[in-house]
């Protein structure tokens, strides 16, 4: 068995001199003993795996809400790809991979139903009680929301882990500044590995759960350099390759090809910086992990492409705006009657007020148990 000694002398073996040790670890809020055989990234992974927030992430929105259709991701399976592409990134880079698996994990557990809709609805009714913001949120669901231990409130993770999610940016994601964790430090290189696997999982299955619709067309994806090149290597290799496995391939190649454009680009950097420990890291005042300027080039038209073509599709348009108006409603009927929460629910309102618990509860509905609520609520057939 491994004891504590054995997993730092591991990480001291293996991981890279800038990468974050386990045992280089700020702590927890509350002390805890170490586990024996699990370092505390370990911990945080699994901790995070068996909350309730994390599963509900099965049943909450990425793009599709979750009745259109069982092929497309939620946010459950895209916080997977993310951490499958955010492992392949770190094992290549020689970083803490239970850290980086833990982020990724844990970096989308204070969305929303409804994908950014239902976050943009909290946000303006929130706007004059602090506003809402995922990030935030998630921070609010690890450390206070999540009730499974007697010893202390949430679930006591790490330092590191907490930084990760309110430092956590893409193009859908504004880190915030909260003073305990350091908000004049960069992230750690585990935490900027997570941003930009974010990203690749997003645009990469978002085009693929686009053309699955039939809101993207190929033709407008034929006009992208990137996507183009890969296609015509395919079709040359494989004459008559069936249409959807000819998909999945080009998906599988733009993501390898990203991927691998990374993990060189941030070696080249690295090997410039050479920072001598995750401390030095931190210091950094640019982000280290980062695309080469020819692969930001061929991923900027893919990106408009998702913006102009799917994002603003009048169908997307039409579901976020139902999607708001069912938060919208919803709040108020809650604000309106507390009573109507659950007893569980009701109880934090002495401490955090009646609108950041409602916004707590609506926050952490699934599409599926939000849109039953509304019938619940709204149908005078429905039983309640």
């Amino acid at each position: 068995m491994l004891t504590q000694k054995q997993i730092r002398d591991l990480e001291d073996k293996l991981l890279a001199p800038y990468a974050m040790k386990s045992y280089e670890s700020r702590g927890r809020v509350y002390p805890e003993e170490e586990h024996p055989y699990r370092s505390a990234y370990q911990r945080d992974r699994d901790r995070i795996i068996h909350s309730a927030a994390f599963r509900r992430l099965e049943y909450k929105t990425q793009v599709f809400v979750n009745h259109e259709g069982d092929y497309y991701r939620t946010r459950l399976t895209h916080t997977l790809e993310v951490a499958q592409i955010a492992r392949t990134i770190a094992y290549a880079l020689r970083l803490n991979i239970d850290l980086v698996e833990a982020i990724a994990l844990a970096h989308d557990l204070g969305h929303t139903p409804f994908g950014h809709s239902g976050e943009d609805a909290l946000n303006e009714i929130m706007a004059r009680s602090g506003g809402f913001n995922h990030n935030l949120q998630g921070l609010r669901v690890v450390d206070i929301l999540e009730e499974r231990y007697p010893d202390f409130p949430g679930l006591n993770l790490s330092w590191e882990l907490r930084e990760g999610i309110v430092k956590h940016s893409s193009a859908f994601d504004q880190a915030v500044k909260i003073k305990e964790l350091a908000p004049q430090e960069s992230p750690t290189l585990e935490t900027q590995v997570v941003d930009i696997a974010d990203e690749i999982a997003y645009d990469n299955h978002d085009l693929d759960d686009g053309l699955t619709s039939g809101l993207l067309k190929e033709e407008e994806l034929e006009k992208l350099a990137i996507w183009n090149k890969i296609c015509r290597e395919i079709s040359q290799k494989y004459a008559k390759i069936d249409v959807q496995e000819k998909k999945y391939l080009i998906i599988r190649s733009l993501i390898n090809q990203q991927v691998t454009d990374l993990i060189r680009q941030t070696e080249k950097i690295l090997l410039e910086l050479n920072p001598e420990s995750s401390k030095k890291v931190k210091l950094c005042r640019k982000k280290i992990v980062s695309f080469s300027s020819r692969m930001l080039g061929l991923r900027l038209p893919m990106r408009k492409l998702l913006t102009e073509k799917l994002y603003h599709h009048y169908r997307v348009t039409r579901m976020a705006n139902k999607a708001k108006r069912f938060i919208q409603e919803l709040f108020k009927i809650y604000l309106d009657k507390p009573e109507q929460l659950p007893p569980a629910v009701q109880k934090r309102i002495p401490r955090d007020g009646v609108r950041r618990v409602v916004c707590d509860y609506i926050a952490g509905m699934t599409d599926r148990y939000a849109l039953d609520e509304y019938k619940k609520l709204f149908d005078p057939y429905e039983k309640v």
